[in-house]
């Protein structure tokens, strides 16, 4: 199939998750033998911190003016097997608007992002997507699965709302041999309904270990956030870096943000990442976390400080292997990109 995607960011994965996730998928859809067409618009935030200028698997446009984008490259989107266009796109409205009227393809939304959407239409102030718009998209697919889709489908007219999950690339994330620095570590972007969560399994362990190794990498933190003298900060770390990061921790940490949270069924990409390198997550509690781990053997869960102190300080060092060994294997079972890749594929051939 010949595909058209309006994304985010595939060329820069600083201060967003949609470039690791799109880099993944679209190197599987290429692999089976599927042309991609990226459309990416040319932010000057992106522009200084271009970690993939050029991605081989797929033939990626920057463009300043949506009007002449679709000036130039009308006829080919319009002839498209399938026009894709993913959350938070700079006048994703428009966009929108005139694929699904334009398209002789099959036409989809990809909401990378979906409690956060859902949130803001029920408001009237999503700046990417309105309620008008849903219905004329033939396909949502959903960061979030569960109950969810039957909410997109019901309250918002999606014709048919598919969960099409993050994922990782095995080849990016894989296991290194090497001895750990840290005792935990947190991977991510500063969010304010995260950093409770940070402060909590995080910080305030870290304060009260002073023994302990702590490490926090991810742009944006404000600077008043205070950081104890053990935990070391790492401002932005590219994703060729992600896998030393992680095989030098013993732990890892996993914080949802709260529509995530309250919206259950939302994995994020780093904890499919981490995992992918054998590394224990230890991870705050969501509904459906257990249909993407088993808790206690694949993923630890945590509520509060003195629960991780104890997984930390106690916890035996050859069940901690086991545990990050079991949950790569679930990850190369049924979270990699290759696996989205197939999915993707069946609901496009299923429509």
């Amino acid at each position: 199939m010949k595909i058209v995607i309006f994304g985010l960011s595939i060329t820069s994965s600083w201060g967003n998750g949609h470039a690791t996730t799109y880099r993944g998928l679209l190197r599987e859809m290429d692999r089976r033998g599927h042309e991609v067409l990226f459309f990416e618009r040319d932010a000057k935030w992106y522009a200084a911190n271009r970690d993939l200028p050029e991605p081989s698997f797929c033939n990626t446009i920057l463009y300043d003016s949506l009007e002449t984008l679709l000036g130039e490259y009308g006829p080919e989107i319009c002839d498209a097997d399938c026009v894709i266009v993913g959350s938070y796109v700079y006048r994703g409205i428009e966009v929108g608007t005139w694929v699904t009227k334009n398209a002789k393809g099959i036409t989809a939304f990809y909401d990378i992002d979906t409690p956060v959407t859902l949130a803001s239409l029920a408001k009237g102030e999503c700046k990417y997507l309105n309620r008008e718009l849903v219905p004329h998209y033939d396909l949502y697919l959903s960061f979030t699965g569960g109950p969810t889709l039957d909410q997109i489908e019901r309250q918002f007219g999606s014709p048919a709302a598919r969960a099409l999950y993050c994922s990782v690339d095995p080849q990016v994330h894989y296991p290194m041999q090497i001895t750990p620095r840290w005792d935990l570590g947190y991977l991510g972007t500063y969010s304010p309904d995260r950093q409770p969560g940070l402060e909590e399994l995080l910080s305030r362990p870290a304060r009260s270990w002073k023994k302990g190794r702590f490490v926090v990498a991810g742009a944006q933190y404000p600077a008043d956030v205070a950081w104890s003298e053990n935990t070391h900060r790492i401002e932005h770390l590219p994703p060729e870096c992600h896998s030393e990061f992680y095989s030098s921790q013993r732990f890892t940490l996993n914080l949802t943000r709260k529509q995530m949270l309250l919206a259950g069924y939302s994995p994020s990409v780093r904890l499919f990442e981490a995992a992918s390198c054998a590394v224990p997550v230890v991870s705050d509690q969501w509904p459906g976390l257990d249909h993407f781990f088993v808790p206690g053997e694949e993923i630890l869960l945590a509520s509060d400080s003195q629960q991780m102190l104890r997984i930390l300080q106690r916890f035996p060092e050859n069940e901690r292997r086991a545990i990050g060994e079991r949950a790569r294997q679930r990850v190369l079972r049924s979270h990699s990109a290759a696996c989205r890749a197939e999915e993707l594929e069946e609901y496009l051939t299923a429509r």
